[in-house]
């Protein structure tokens, strides 16, 4: 075996054994890669606050206090108004459900010849309204039920206290990790790795920060255009669609059958289910041909089916964490696909039969010609 085989087994094992240990370390390893997540998002700034002559220390003791004020403040204004809007859905619920179940179903079922029985949703209704109006009694039985298990408790109490101080430190250091897994590479292969790193950083860091961009103007597009054409829980609607809305589709898709069944239950009429969809089909267009091509543009470069698919494999091949990162893997994957593209132009397998030239039976004119296979040349320049 040469030693250029020999590497590669040994980075294929190496890389095999890195898969494994993140599989078997996923449900620990979640909260770390949230952290990670938000410290490749805040980096640039506090690399941005450190050029102006902070040091890093201060830099980044400045995001991340000023990044939980944000928080602290958009919780102290948002929730209240959210808490409101839930309670608004959960009273129109029981109309949603016996609108569905006397309108909905039978229209269906005469148009389309179909047999579709919907069973009785007052119980469930009145349920949840009940758990509602309790404050949370749902979420105080959830609560009981885990309790039950005080390591569960514990554990997951430790990995919510884990993000933030993770993030502080990964943030601090991040160029310092950086440096370190570049000195720890092998030499043979650090250029085109550095390569690969540079283009993959370019196209996953728009990526995500567009993409985030793009959902949080959607929410809030979605939520005030909603609010103006008089759905009660209008802005709830918007938030939501706004929020799935980096799976292709599926932001638009809820957030216009939502907003109809609404529009339908609240109205009665067709003018403010045509001026919901109006508004969803404009949203829709900006995103397609303002915002994405403006705050995310050609970053990432993956058709909807992909994206669709990238995170449906990684929920199902580790969980929540797997979902977390499917798309940012998704995007420095397409790097490594181009890469490897322009490898195969460049190999002998890709021009090994460019120049034959294939004769085709019965072809009169083809006939006379010889398939010519080009040979390499020898190193004194002769056939």
């Amino acid at each position: 075996m040469t030693p250029r085989i020999a590497l590669r087994w040994q980075m294929l094992v190496l890389v095999l054994v890195i898969a494994g240990v993140l599989w078997l370390l996923a449900p620990v390893l979640t909260p770390f890669a949230i952290a990670a997540m938000f410290a490749y998002l805040f980096d640039p700034l506090a690399s941005w606050l450190q050029r102006r002559g902070l040091g890093r220390n201060l830099a980044v003791t400045i995001v991340f206090l000023s990044l939980i004020l944000v928080l602290i403040v958009v919780l102290l204004l948002l929730l209240p108004y959210l808490q409101r809007q839930i309670a608004a859905f959960f009273a129109h619920l029981p109309q949603w459900l016996g609108w569905f179940r006397d309108v909905a179903v039978p229209w269906l079922n005469e148009k389309f010849k179909l047999d579709l029985e919907l069973p009785d949703t007052s119980q469930l209704a009145a349920i949840l309204q009940e758990h509602w109006k309790e404050a949370g009694g749902a979420a105080a039985s959830i609560v009981s039920q885990i309790s039950k298990s005080g390591i569960a408790v514990l554990s997951w109490m430790m990995r919510l206290i884990v993000i933030p101080v993770a993030f502080f430190y990964l943030l601090r250091d991040w160029h310092m990790i950086i440096d370190r897994v570049h000195d720890l590479l092998p030499r043979s292969v650090e250029p085109t790795v550095t390569r690969l790193a540079r283009e993959s950083d370019e196209t996953l860091g728009g990526f995500v920060r567009g993409q985030v961009s793009v959902m949080i103007v959607l929410g809030v597009l979605y939520a005030i255009a909603l609010l103006a054409v008089g759905i009660d829980v209008g802005p709830l609607i918007g938030m939501i669609a706004g929020l799935i809305s980096f799976v292709p589709y599926l932001g638009s898709i809820t957030g216009v059958l939502m907003g109809v069944i609404a529009a339908l239950v609240q109205y009665h009429d067709w003018t403010h289910v045509i001026l919901v969809v109006v508004v969803f089909v404009v949203g829709n267009l900006l995103e397609g041909y303002v915002l994405v091509p403006r705050l995310v543009g050609e970053k990432i470069g993956l058709p909807p089916l992909a994206v669709i698919f990238a995170i449906l494999a990684g929920g199902e091949l580790f969980g929540f964490l797997g979902v977390l990162l499917a798309l940012p893997i998704a995007s420095v994957a397409m790097v490594l696909l181009r890469y490897a593209y322009e490898r195969y132009r460049a190999s002998a397998l890709y021009r090994s039969g460019r120049d034959a030239v294939i004769v085709v039976p019965g072809d009169t004119q083809a006939a006379t010609t010889t398939a010519i296979i080009a040979k390499p040349e020898s190193p004194s320049g002769g056939a």
